[in-house]
């Protein structure tokens, strides 16, 4: 691709690391530098936010050798039912009848980017004068033009001084947007939708769970996950398993938020199918408001946005991560064949096109089911689900989707 590349990486969280990292790796020339305003002092491996990944996302990592597998808890089998449980059978997905070693994996933020951010620093250690990692640096925005772009690091005070100093501009080849935010503090993008509702989040200890099981129990307010943890030592009453806690309501008949810890609890043990065992604890949740707000386009001149810069989902099918991930690889893929960066950039929009709007578009939809309150939806959903269960080849489909994307 002629003289060597320059990428500035704006965002080090899973997603920007792990595409400085596979660029590290695959573009052996390119200078990359990556800048995050997060101190370098802070401590991210207590970050305790829960995430979900496909089994294509512990894969890319594994080949990156910055999958920390010992903190992370492999799911092995998915149940997927509705609430009350008369209202149709149940859909269940296992690794073993689709021939791979899991389905995902379930681990905390804190742990992945803790492990992204050694294998980079690793990686800087070895080429420092072509690879960089700028922590502690505001980017205040990102310019583009015709033939780079420039990202605008934020001004500072000088110590000891009054004065600010001016803002500094440094320029690249490509500029990666990686960091975007929760729906509900970003500003609104071209394509958006409000769905009316909240999402509580925490995390629970059951007795006589299953193994490596998640559970997605579809409510009358809208979706209730379970997503399985390392567990706990065993107690008085056996061994306690941990799981994440992700329960979907309606933001305008709200039945978590005045709530008691024990009336919380009581409630999700009555939403819970009998398979996922008896709810022990539940920890205080924290909330955040569910929408999608989505660019139409990644590519922008020379820059580009992955993750929640570019999309931002509704948590329903786990899908947010794993998408921006599918990206990563994408866009370092097509920057290290492409003739010209202008060919990669293109080639990248128009190779994740499909992927990314039929994910888009299913999480859309999988979202809005839970306001509509038309006689017939129910039926319509078990339906669905028997006839997922029942033919094996569409459920296997299905689970394809989920793990690697369309390809």
């Amino acid at each position: 691709m002629g003289p060597a590349l320059k990428v500035g990486v704006v965002g080090a969280g899973p997603a920007g690391l792990t595409l400085a990292l596979l660029a590290a790796r695959w573009l052996p020339r390119a200078q990359i530098t990556v800048y995050d305003a997060r101190p370098a002092s802070r401590d991210v491996e207590t970050d305790p936010r829960t995430l979900a990944l496909s089994l294509g996302s512990v894969q890319l990592l594994q080949r990156l050798q910055a999958w920390p597998g010992e903190r992370a808890q492999p799911i092995l089998h998915v149940h997927v039912s509705q609430a009350p449980a008369t209202r149709g059978p149940a859909v269940n997905l296992h690794a073993a009848d689709e021939g791979v070693p899991m389905l995902g994996a379930v681990l905390s933020y804190g742990a992945l980017v803790a492990a992204l951010q050694r294998a980079f620093e690793a990686e800087v250690a070895r080429a420092p004068g072509r690879l960089d990692l700028r922590l502690g640096t505001p980017v205040s925005s990102v310019s583009t033009r015709l033939d780079g772009a420039d990202v605008h690091l934020a001004a500072a005070a000088d110590e000891g001084s009054a004065n600010t100093a001016e803002e500094t501009i440094e320029s690249h080849d490509v500029a990666v947007i990686a960091e975007g935010g929760v729906y509900g503090d970003q500003s609104r993008k071209p394509i958006t939708r409000d769905y009316g509702q909240t999402a509580w989040v925490g995390t629970a200890e059951l007795a006589d769970a299953p193994v490596a099981t998640a559970f997605e129990r579809f409510t009358g307010d809208g979706p209730l996950a379970l997503l399985p943890l390392p567990s706990a030592p065993a107690g008085a009453d056996g061994a306690l398993r941990r799981a994440a806690v992700v329960w979907c309501v309606s933001s305008a008949d709200d039945p978590v938020r005045t709530l008691e810890p024990d009336g919380r609890l009581a409630l999700v043990q009555s939403l819970l199918p009998e398979a996922a065992g008896q709810l022990r604890s539940l920890s205080p949740l924290a909330s955040f408001a569910l929408g999608l707000n989505a660019e139409r386009q990644l590519v922008q001149g020379r820059r580009v946005r992955i993750g929640n810069a570019a999309q931002t989902l509704h948590p329903v099918a786990g899908q947010g991560l794993n998408l921006a991930l599918r990206d990563v690889h994408e866009l370092v893929r097509r920057l290290r064949d492409a003739e010209s960066v202008p060919a990669a950039l293109r080639g990248f929009e128009r190779g994740r096109a499909a992927d990314r709007w039929s994910t888009l578009a299913i999480t859309d939809v999988l979202a809005r089911a839970f306001t509509w309150r038309w006689p017939i939806t129910d039926a319509l959903r078990s339906a669905g689900m028997a006839g997922l269960e029942v033919v094996s080849p569409v459920k296997s489909v299905l689970a394809r989707h989920m793990m690697f994307g369309m390809r």
